[in-house]
């Protein structure tokens, strides 16, 4: 079997490692549109080859690990190619809904939608880790749509890169990424922007610690990436900002009538969740 990956950057960098290592793929070649990523990925021994578009007709699974407005549009163009008839189409957009919702009816079988509970703030092909995905959730969507062949299939690779898989509804899941995900990147942007606006940059250098630095992380994340996620996530995503304020502004007005000890209360409530995870 032949996998093609369009997007060779941090996750499908290092999905091309992890089936080096675990999946018994023939040879796995590769698409980006930054003809650097592209040679770079090549260099690094994460593909075999480089193609071009026109040649996913070879490949048996294609993956396709770009920003969500891409995704779209590559499944528009795959649509009207004369793809393999059992070819498994796999994406990794951070939201599902609107992606699944958008996907031509012709090849909707062909499809499983998915997204990899895992990355880091870097990108690039040189960002990519062979141990990326293992004994991270890979959460399934609204797989009753998709073909048996190519589920099984799909769920076949995640179990041999060591992904613990998630089966789920592309509404919930949008949901809860938003939440969990999607919010933590607004909050460590808010957290930098406000920060940069301190007159004395020389101390923040100096000051900054591990919990800052923790913090303000995932505000190194690609922003092209995160508008179109916060975009196709846009109802949801402001739920849970509205959700966070309402707690931020609590602890403001605990601090302002100086009472301490329902901050603490307020605060004990918080290590809970450390208790679920």
């Amino acid at each position: 079997m032949i996998l093609g990956i369009i997007g060779l950057g941090l996750m499908g960098g290092s999905f091309a490692i992890s089936c080096k290592q675990n999946y018994n793929f023939t040879k796995i070649v590769g698409i980006d549109h930054n003809t650097k990523h592209a040679q770079t990925a090549l260099k690094l021994n994460l593909v075999d080859e480089i193609i071009e578009f026109n040649e996913l007709h070879k490949c048996d699974v294609i993956v396709i690990s770009v920003p969500i407005c891409a995704i779209i549009c590559i499944l528009k163009d795959l649509s009207k190619m004369n793809l393999k008839k059992n070819v498994t189409i796999i994406d990794f957009g951070s939201t599902k809904e609107e992606i699944i919702k958008k996907c031509p009816e012709n090849i909707r079988k062909n499809f499983v939608p998915s997204h990899p509970m895992a990355g880091t703030e870097y990108s690039g092909p040189e960002a990519a880790l062979p141990n990326l995905f293992e004994n991270k959730v890979m959460v399934v969507c609204n797989i009753e749509d998709s073909g048996k062949y190519q589920v099984n299939l799909a769920l076949d690779i995640y179990k041999k890169i060591k992904m613990n898989i998630k089966i789920m509804d592309a509404h919930e899941h949008d949901r809860h990424a938003a939440f969990i995900s999607h919010m933590p990147h607004i909050v460590s942007y808010s957290l930098t922007n406000s920060v940069l606006k301190q007159e004395d940059k020389n101390h923040i250098v100096t000051l900054a610690a591990g919990g800052f630095r923790s913090m303000a992380r995932l505000a190194k994340s690609n922003p092209a990436m995160w508008k179109d996620i916060f975009e196709s996530n846009e109802q949801n995503l402001l739920d849970a900002i509205e959700a966070f304020e309402k707690e931020l502004k609590k602890a403001k007005n605990l601090i302002k009538e100086k009472e301490y000890d329902k901050l603490y209360e307020w605060m004990e409530k918080g290590n809970k969740l450390h208790e679920i995870l």
